[in-house]
């Protein structure tokens, strides 16, 4: 989850304790850009296996080791959330000088702002952007093909850089089916299982499927209900898909992860005592909980969902204003309803 990944900055000193790899702060700043790669990947799975381990303790530990006051650290990441809100924009332009640059790149209705601030882009987090194509087409130079071949709208890029593509990233790239089928012998089968549009090539190639991985695929329902033997309980709770194998099964239920899930919102009503509500908060289906729950919400959380912003029709009526008077004059002008009633009569239906 989204959520999860935002630990990592905390914890990126903590590779010997909760790793066990051999790596202080200072031998971690050293290495390469490929050597953190792949130690953020065992990263990432090791964290999988914390289902057990409520965010909020996972947070406190790391605050507890940087001995840092969370006070301090609220108004940063307030804004930090924020900037890589996608309905937050109009709060992101009134307020400029509390933007953080590096989460607006990943921010998909951003680029305005970003094309009018050059030089504050972060191009690593960039290359993920999917509305950012023609901002990375005029800078290939700058371009992290890593992040690029995860980024779904680049594949006419990444076609013409082959030599460039990580294959591994590519691997869970929704768009990029056609390339991966004509390089089947380079896919990552961890991360193809989480590709929603690979279901054929997984289903041919079945003792290949990483099934934590597919536990969460949208897509893999049928494949994961011939092989319940196999689910990951954490994954599939997360699973938008599952949910009627999570109600046959609300024992095996990871309810932090099932937090988080937009579908899950009736089992979440109903066992309000299991929900993670730091979780919840990310929800964009569990607005109406967390306003009958004010006291359990965590302000910094709920500044990442999307739904806490409501589209104000009115300011979008009166900008689309002078296009609608434009529109209504083009249709309607004199020699093209003149052309309409010698063509069809003056009986038309579009004419009443």
């Amino acid at each position: 989850m989204p959520a999860i990944y935002k630990l990592c900055e905390w914890f990126e000193a903590k590779f010997d304790e909760l790793l066990s790899l051999n790596y202080s702060k200072m031998a971690y700043d050293k290495l390469s850009r490929t050597e953190k790669e792949d130690i953020w990947d065992v990263l990432d799975t090791a964290m999988v296996q914390w289902s057990d381990l409520p965010f909020e303790t996972m947070i406190q530990r790391a605050l507890d080791e940087y001995e840092t006051d969370i006070s301090i650290l609220i108004p940063k990441l307030f804004w930090q959330n924020l900037s890589a809100n996608s309905n937050a924009i109009h709060l992101l332009e009134a307020n400029p000088d509390k933007i953080d640059w590096e989460q607006l790149c990943h921010n998909p209705n951003a680029n305005h702002l970003l094309a009018s601030n050059m030089d504050k882009i972060n191009w690593s987090m960039l290359s993920c952007n999917p509305n950012a194509i023609h901002l990375l087409e005029a800078n290939q130079d700058k371009i992290n093909w890593r992040n690029l071949s995860s980024n779904p709208n680049a594949i006419h890029l990444l076609e013409a850089n082959m030599d460039k593509i990580n294959w591994r990233s590519i691997s869970d790239n929704e768009n990029a089916i056609r390339l991966l089928e004509a390089n089947q012998d380079k896919i990552n089968w961890r991360n193809l299982s989480s590709n929603p549009n690979a279901i054929h090539l997984l289903e041919a190639n079945q003792d290949k499927i990483d099934w934590q991985n597919l536990s969460a695929n949208s897509n893999a329902i049928r494949l994961l209900e011939a092989n319940q033997d196999k689910f990951n309980w954490h994954q599939l709770s997360d699973n938008p898909n599952a949910i009627h194998l999570l109600e046959a099964n609300q024992d095996k239920i990871v309810w932090w992860v099932l937090s988080g899930n937009p579908n899950a919102i009736h089992l979440l009503e109903a066992n309000q005592d299991k929900i993670d509500w730091w979780v919840l908060c990310e929800n964009p289906n569990a607005i109406h909980l967390l306003a009958s729950n004010k006291d359990k919400i965590d302000w910094l959380q709920l500044s990442q969902n999307p739904s806490i912003f409501i589209h104000d029709y009115g300011a979008m009526k009166k900008a689309t204003a002078q296009i609608h008077e434009e529109l209504v004059a083009y249709v309607y002008h004199p020699m093209r309803v003149a052309k309409w009633v010698h063509e069809h009569g003056t009986d038309s239906e579009y004419l009443e």
